[in-house]
């Protein structure tokens, strides 16, 4: 036995001194503990001193024990391989012994450490520690028994599928039935506890919980109405486990269930209502939940509304009662980071009739995202939103009586919590709202210059949800006064304010599109003005409204006068912003839309925009290659390459042939070949697109570069990228199209992963969604077809019925027909290969004929060369 291990006097009054100003609030000082510390782990036992601290220091204050016990974990989360073994063995031991210390701030800075050594692997290498743990818990002292409950729940948080595996020879086995005789125990901390670990064990459907799964709901409803609340949270939050992974043991106690839940809703603990309140957005994805909540939707209702309310300490939070802020600085932390979303060739090409995969910008969050994120008036009206879509018009019995009084009463607290439920009910029922909007809408607008800045945001984000109704009436009776009281509140004086009517005027632009063209100049009067009055954070939403607004209305914001207005302040910005201001993103987003509907009126702009643009994409090349190298630079932020990528795909797309001479003079193809390659798929699916975009552009700058093109894009045709593959097909349509013959080499390198992805098993629950994501791949074979036909058209029998499908629910366009003439071309090449699918391609003629109509079919086939009439006529008949 060696002996214990004693810390020299002087080394200790060191460390606590240390201690002692690490808790100085100078950041001066904190600098220069860090890095005493950092120096102090070079001695092998400065870690023993700080475990010492923690578990034998007992004349020290408390805080300074616990810090130094957290210090000590932070060196075993970064360090913990270089311990020696004496050191790891002593403090491993200390831990054991000092679970139970009488102070609960030093049982939880012990059970910290022992998780977090028990996270480094070390679950493996102290046999001894879960069965120790487990016999402390029958301890006579009740702080032996928290404090290892506290480590148990921690470890079954950190560790929960190592536990369950072979690994250690499954000790939950021995734990979960354990952990369920303690749901009874005569002290709500312990009861707690146990809950909490046998929660970890839901989701996942670990065996050694599921042979125990009738006497664990039975434990769990014994302690449904326990006097501690926290003990109540853990009984929700596992019933709303259970819904997902056991609905069938729930089944049979649903209606009890329902009602404690509806009871738990409302409890005065607001973290137990929220626990309750997830148990309704849970069900609503369960196929049940019409049968199970029919008959409770009468005193549901109430309560989730009631559950919309601002809460006292919301207000408080949301500095509700400053009404004028925009002069005041924003907070940077407060300013989340934005993803971008890469182009896809989806997105320019609209008009066909299929919606790529959206993201929604009009979720629930909308209004108060600056309170913790998650609570209980956010809860409960996604639970309504998503209620309002199982039920639809039914809902609407149990609401409008409420609405009525919601939306006129005195009290704003109240009326804005009516004004969200109006909103949330907007998508699930809005068929049953249509008779109510002519009354409501003006109401809704009126309420845009309530006094309070809480209900002109909220009216907002809830006019906006019912924009789509707004716009399809005649333009005077609700747009023109809605969109003029939308743009004063883009100038409010509030912060809050301001960036709800910017969100909502985006998605207004959205459905309104060219209905929008005469108030052009009002609009852009306004836009251009919140340039010189808005803060930081909500810039970055101004130049969503400004891109969506490009989008909107397209070519007719291509005018002198509008041009004048926008161009200025936003090349001001762009001047002011350096290459590495991550504000560039959602700027050059912007510009690439306006880019994108200006065409020719943003020549006089395009070459800086080119330039900075090509330099962004070699900048990032250029510290990606550095950063590769190990112990280098951080890696770059790709976000800088790809939106440059982007915003060049707008220019090509807006400028077409008149890029020429910029793309001449750069080297922005060989930069192209590098992201064509990186190992991130939306660079490579931004490249993809500008490949295809300058194509079409200026095909005689890519033309040297398609040998070394094409087999890049053959290895990206993996539906699984299902982005990426889209764009790569996408850019080999348009390279065949303007190839010609020439394309022959190439098709063997393509052809054959296209029509495996034509070919993939549908299920009927994606069906029309893989409508969606082959389009590209047909049409693209169909190109192929026609410039190639001798090559594509052997292979015809193993694509057409597929080809067909794909099709036929597609807006005709440029690209349908091109594909069609090639698909003609095949079967005149290669009638004998099609007698098999004959009648289907007599099916697919006529289909398309009688689709396009007599006239257009001969203006068609007047182009086909007389053999191939000849023959469609003998063969097919038409």
């Amino acid at each position: 036995m060696e002996c214990e291990w004693k810390p020299d006097e002087q080394g200790l009054q060191q460390i606590l001194q240390l201690l002692k100003e690490s808790q100085s609030p100078d950041t001066s000082t904190q600098r220069s503990v860090q890095q005493r510390l950092e120096q102090l782990n070079q001695y092998p036992d400065f870690n023993n001193y700080l475990i010492f601290v923690l578990t034998k220091l007992k004349s020290e204050d408390e805080p300074t024990r616990s810090l130094s016990g957290l210090i000590l974990k932070n060196n075993v989360k970064a360090h913990y391989q270089n311990f020696p073994s004496g050191v790891s063995d002593f403090i491993k031991s200390e831990c054991l012994q000092n679970i139970g210390d009488s102070s609960p701030l030093i049982r939880a800075t012990v059970g910290i450490l022992i998780t977090t050594i028990a996270s480094k692997g070390e679950l493996q290498n102290w046999p001894e520690l879960l069965p120790k743990l487990c016999l402390l818990l029958d301890s006579e002292d009740y702080n032996t028994c928290e404090g290892a409950f506290g480590a148990l729940q921690k470890i079954c948080e950190d560790s929960a599928e190592i536990l369950d595996s072979d690994m250690l020879d499954r000790p939950l086995n021995i734990m979960i039935p354990k952990f369920l005789q303690f749901f009874k125990h005569n002290s709500p901390k312990i009861r707690s506890h146990a809950i909490a670990c046998v929660n970890q064990f839901i989701i996942s459907r670990t065996q050694a919980l599921m042979l125990h799964i009738d006497p664990f709901i039975e434990n769990l409803f014994a302690l449904a109405t326990d006097e501690e609340p926290e003990v109540r949270k853990n009984v929700c939050r596992a019933l709303v486990m259970l819904l997902e992974v056991r609905l069938d043991r729930l089944l049979p106690h649903m209606h009890n269930i329902v009602e404690y839940m509806l009871q738990r809703t409302q409890d005065q603990d607001e973290n137990v209502a929220l626990e309750a309140c997830e148990f309704w957005l849970t069900l609503a994805e369960q196929p049940v939940c019409k049968e199970v909540l029919c008959g409770h939707l009468s005193q549901l209702t109430p309560v989730l509304v009631n559950g919309m309310k601002y809460s006292e300490i919301d207000i408080i939070l949301l500095k509700g009662d400053i009404e004028e802020d925009e002069a005041i600085p924003d907070n940077e932390q407060d300013i989340r980071p934005r993803f971008h979303r890469s182009r896809t060739v989806a997105q320019q090409h609209e008009g066909d009739g299929i919606e790529e995969e959206e993201d929604d910008d009009d979720e629930l969050d909308d209004d108060d995202d600056t309170i913790s994120d998650w609570n209980l008036r956010k809860c409960s009206a996604a639970a309504l939103d998503v209620l309002a879509n199982v039920f639809r018009d039914d809902l609407l019995l149990h609401i409008l009586p409420l609405l009525k009084e919601l939306l006129f009463h005195p009290e704003w607290v109240v009326k804005e919590s009516g004004i969200l439920v109006l909103g949330a009910i907007a998508e699930g029922c809005m068929q049953g709202m249509i008779p109510y909007l002519p009354e409501l809408i003006p109401h809704l607008v009126q309420c845009l210059s309530d006094k309070k800045a809480l209900v002109r945001s909220i009216t907002c984000w809830t006019l906006s949800r019912y924009a789509h109704w707004v716009v399809s009436q005649p333009p005077d009776t609700y747009l023109k006064p809605l969109m003029t009281e939308l743009l004063k509140r883009i100038l409010d004086s509030n912060k809050r304010v301001q960036e709800a009517a910017c969100s909502a005027f985006a998605t207004l632009e959205e459905e309104a599109c060219t209905e929008l063209v005469p108030y052009l100049a009002f609009i852009l009067d306004t836009l251009v003005f919140a340039f010189s009055k808005y803060q930081h954070k909500n810039l970055l939403i101004l130049y969503d409204a400004i891109g969506t607004l490009a989008d909107s209305v397209g070519h007719h914001l291509n005018k002198p006068e509008y041009i004048q207005m926008l161009m200025p302040p936003l090349i001001q910005k762009w001047n002011q912003l350096k290459d590495e201001d991550k504000d560039l993103f959602p700027l050059l987003e912007c510009l690439s839309s306006v880019a994108t509907a200006l065409q020719s009126g943003f020549l006089p702009y395009c070459e800086p925009v080119y330039q900075r643009c090509v330099n962004l994409v070699q900048k990032t090349l250029a510290q990606a290659m550095v950063s590769s190298q190990p112990d280098q630079y951080e890696a770059p932020d790709k976000d800088f390459m790809i939106v440059a990528l982007d915003l060049l795909s707008g220019l090509a797309e807006g400028l077409g042939g008149t890029i020429e001479q910029l793309v001449a003079r750069s080297n922005i193809l060989t930069l192209m070949y590098q992201c064509m390659q990186d190992k991130m798929p939306e660079v490579r699916q931004s490249s993809f697109a500008l490949l295809g975009d300058l194509t079409k552009a200026c095909f005689q700058h890519v033309k040297p570069c398609i040998a070394d093109f094409m087999p890049i894009l053959g290895t990206n045709l993996n539906p699984e990228l299902i982005s990426v593959c889209n764009n790569a097909t996408w850019a080999i349509g348009e390279i065949s199209i303007q190839m010609g013959p020439e394309m022959q080499p190439y098709i063997a390198m393509v052809l054959h992963q296209l029509v495996e992805i034509i070919n993939r098993p549908n299920t009927p629950k994606t069906l029309l969604e893989n409508t969606g994501t082959t389009r590209w791949q047909s049409i693209t074979i169909g190109r192929l077809g026609y410039v190639c036909p001798q090559e594509v058209a052997p292979m015809l029998q193993q694509f057409i019925r597929p080809w067909c499908t794909s099709l036929r629910n597609i807006r005709d366009n440029e690209e349908k027909d091109s594909a069609f003439r090639g698909i003609c071309t095949m079967i005149s090449v290669n009638p004998g290969g099609v007698v098999q699918v004959r009648s289907s391609s007599t099916m697919i003629l006529h289909g398309f004929k009688n689709q396009v109509g007599e006239e257009n079919w001969s203006r068609f086939s007047d182009q086909f060369p007389m053999p191939l009439k000849e023959r469609l006529a003998t063969f097919y008949g038409v």
